[in-house]
């Protein structure tokens, strides 16, 4: 099936951990929400209107996607089992909101699965882009030149006051969310972090969760993003993300000093013990799971660890969530069941990169 390339524990392009400040900027997101003139919005549209939308949309790129140096595979949302659904939600390549469609909807996913357009979530089309690190302009760039293919041959709901009509007002405007990925364990062990998100919230950003709105920062990994789409252009609002990620960047490398300078036996106990449980435990939960990974991941940048690589760890931080397990051991997992397979996931991954180093020593 075509889908079956995209439920592998292959790493996407976006978790490579390459580009600019990745030791604490993992990835970089943008989205963009439009809709079509002459159907009525998701939430009110026929099951009808919803074919001839994703119709509309999918037929442009699959025809013209070469136009952006893209081949993409479309996948019927409706059409694959509710495990296949989640397993792409995990890989944030599509939202839990089209995950739990009740009217017809589909992704459109380019081959290295940077590229993501949705079609029938809340908006009509949800274009999203994903770079590795710290690369907003890219990002943006890789969104714009596909949102501008669409534009010439669809036409989209926009007033000239009020720019993108979305079926969110809070997405009106530029229809433009941009978000970073940021690991910020010692700004969370120092409780500073409760100072900064109401902080960033006073001047229009918003802190999340790894899985966005309504998800916890699991493994001290927060999302931070745009909150307001109107009355601003895409420039200002990714130069005042940019501003603040920088500022949020560093100021997570002077905690890092701080806590290395104040008790560095501790924190070395700390990260080789949290090393210790995903090398062997034989039971782990997602929570548990998490907690050391940032821990190892911290470890890591701060050279405390020197034979794992890190794309290995954000592999794992995909592939340890329930779906992708079950995916992986292909049968329904209970809670518990899960644990053991998350816990023997870690295991076999960090014993076969131990090996790999220990081999490239050799040589």
């Amino acid at each position: 099936m075509a889908i079956d390339r995209f439920l592998q524990h292959k790493a996407s392009s976006w978790m490579t951990n390459t580009g600019e400040n990745t030791d604490i900027a993992m990835s970089t997101r943008i989205r963009l929400a439009r809709n079509l003139n002459d159907f009525r919005f998701p939430y009110a549209f026929s099951e009808d209107e919803a074919l001839k939308v994703d119709k509309a949309i999918s037929s442009v790129l699959l025809d013209q996607g070469s136009d952006v140096n893209q081949n993409f595979t479309h996948i019927d949302i409706q059409n694959i089992p509710q495990l296949q659904r989640e397993v792409l939600v995990e890989k944030h390549l599509i939202s839990p909101n089209l995950a739990r469609g009740q009217h017809p909807g589909s992704v459109l996913l380019s081959e290295n699965e940077e590229l993501s357009i949705m079609i029938n979530e809340e908006d009509h089309l949800r274009i999203q882009s994903l770079q590795s690190g710290f690369h907003l302009q890219e990002a943006y760039q890789a969104a714009n030149q596909l949102d501008s293919l669409l534009e010439k041959h669809l036409s989209y709901a926009f007033h000239e006051k009020y720019g993108y009509m979305t079926s969110c007002p809070t997405n009106t405007g530029t229809g433009m969310r941009a978000s970073v990925m940021l690991h910020l364990p010692a700004l969370t062990m120092s409780h500073q972090i409760t100072r900064i998100i109401p902080a960033i919230s006073r001047i229009g950003m918003v802190v999340r969760g790894i899985y966005g709105e309504g998800s916890e920062a699991l493994g001290n990994v927060y999302q931070v993003s745009n909150q307001l789409t109107l009355g601003k252009s895409e420039y200002d609002i990714l130069r005042e993300l940019q501003n603040i990620t920088e500022q949020i960047i560093e100021q997570e490398r002077r905690a890092r000093d701080i806590l290395l300078s104040n008790s560095p036996m501790m924190l070395e106990d700390r990260i080789y013990r949290s090393l210790g449980i995903l090398t062997y435990s034989r039971l782990l939960s997602t929570e548990e799971a998490a907690k050391c990974l940032s821990d190892v991941r911290l470890g890591i940048d701060l050279k405390m660890i020197e034979d794992i690589d890190m794309s290995i760890l954000n592999e794992l931080m995909i592939f340890m969530q329930p779906a992708f397990l079950q995916q992986y051991s292909q049968k329904p997992l209970q809670p518990n069941e899960r644990d053991f397979a998350r816990a023997k996931l870690f295991r076999e991954r960090l014993k076969e990169e131990k090996a790999n180093s220990e081999g490239e020593d050799f040589r």
